[in-house]
Formats: structure tokens, sequence, C-alpha cells
């Protein structure tokens, strides 16, 4: 199932549509800097990024994270279960003698996949044309530091499974609407609503109590592991809460579907 699922998204033309979008993306700061003559701000990491191409994966993650990585999970999870539903292909997935449990859970392994397939995509984009462009040296820290290629790898592969991991959670919370209606589009555009509505509450300091419980709060926890020495705090915090999340949805969508009486 799970790879049924991953061989549909390779076939949806809107998959390679967003690939292509992403890409671009990942390639727009190197090329603003490349073509600038001096550094006028930008992105988290924007100014660093003469020193070192490696910055250009990093800059790219910090662009998408508010709104491109959101839209993309909020798309493939509200549409996970309720589009089979409304496409009238639920009932005979359900006779299958997979299971409703595990049904579900393929469904909510393949999203993450794919999350996880389209920040790798993005960081390698931005790595060839960072070193292209400004090469492979030493990487600045936000401390003022300087970290070698090799660990300089490492952080940067571990921010981009950290990024995952936020999106996991909200994952699951566009999988639990999935499996409430039939409409994907319903679902989908509610979870993103969420992304949004958390990311905006996360910006209001008169709301400060409610930040650590917001899923959005720790998505860029992740520059910590660019400071010396590596901040773990709010790096593990923010996993714990994805975790938190991920256990309370996934969970609550197991559960609804599991009752849900599917005649579609």
């Amino acid at each position: 199932m799970f790879l049924v699922e991953i061989g549909k998204a390779l076939h949806r033309v809107r998959t390679w549509v967003f690939a292509l979008g992403l890409a671009g993306l990942a390639i727009l700061p190197v090329v603003v800097l490349a073509t600038s003559s001096h550094q006028s701000g930008g992105p988290l990491f924007f100014d660093q990024l003469r020193h070192s191409g490696m910055l250009a994966a990093l800059t790219v993650i910090v662009l998408i994270q508010p709104f491109f990585l959101p839209l993309g999970t909020s798309l493939l999870s509200g549409e996970a279960i309720a589009a089979e539903a409304a496409g009238g292909t639920l009932r005979y997935l359900v006779t299958r003698p997979v299971g409703r449990v595990r049904l579900v859970l393929h469904k909510y392994a393949s999203v993450v996949a794919q999350v996880g397939a389209a920040v790798v995509w993005v960081m390698v984009v931005g790595l060839i044309a960072g070193g292209l462009a400004f090469g492979y040296g030493r990487l600045p820290t936000l401390s003022g530091t300087t970290l070698g290629p090799g660990t300089a790898a490492i952080r940067i592969a571990a921010s981009g499974a950290y990024a995952v991991c936020g999106m996991a959670g909200l994952a699951a919370i566009g999988l639990f609407l999935s499996a409430l209606t039939d409409s994907g589009l319903g679902a989908a555009v509610a979870t993103m609503a969420l992304a949004i509505t958390s990311q905006i509450v996360d910006g209001l300091s008169s709301l400060h109590a409610v930040h650590p419980y917001l899923f959005s709060d720790r998505w860029f926890a992740f520059v910590g592991l660019f400071r010396s020495p590596v901040e773990w705090g709010e790096i593990l915090s923010g996993l714990f809460v994805d975790g938190v999340y991920v256990a309370i949805f996934l969970g609550a969508a197991v559960w609804v579907f599991w009752r849900k009486d599917v005649v579609s």
C-alpha cells in the first residue's frame, strides 16, 4: 500500500510542477546574491551565503518552511483519505486484507515520505547551485565560528530532518481532518488554515502563554544547530511537541476511520 501511494504520487503532474517550483526557490537566493554587488539583507543565512555555498540548502529551508512546505503537506494529507472517498475508491480499499488501521498508517507514512523527499530535493538543488556559485568553504555559524564541510553537511542534513518532523505533526492533523470528510480540498484548506493561524498566533506577543503548545512555534529551532555551542533545548522541545501532535491526531485519525461508515 505504501509503495502504491508513492507510485501514484510520481504519476501526478502536480508532483513534478511542485518539484520544479521548489527547485526554482532553491536557486533563487543563489542567483540574487551572485548577481548582486552588495548584501542587502534577506532570509536567515542569506548574508553568509557567499562564504559557503552549503548555506543555500539552509536558506531555502527558511524560505519554504512558513508557507510552501505546509502547503504541500496540507494538500497531501488533506486528500489522503477524503479524495479516495470522493472518487469512490475508498470502499474497495477497505475490503482489502490490509485493515483500516494499516491503511491509515500507510497513508500517513506516504505523506511524510513525500514531504521528506521534497525537503531532500530542495536542499540538494540548493547545495549544487550554491556550490557552483560560491564553492564549499568552511560554513560560518551564527556565533561567529566556522564548521568544516563534514560537520556542516551532518548539521544541514539534521536541519532537513527536523523540518520534516515539524511537518509530521501538521500531516497528522491533515489526515485526521481527511478522515472526517469526503472533501479532500476542504480538508486541505482547513489544514493550511490551521498552519497559517498557528503562525499568526505565534507572532502575537500578547498570546505568549499559548506559544509553547503551538505546532509551529519551534519550526525554526534547527538554527540552534548552527550556534556554538549547539542549542539543544528548543530543538528537543520542538521534537517533543511534534511527537505529541502526531500521537494525538494520528491516533484520532485511526479511531475516526475505524468507526467510519464507508459508503463511497
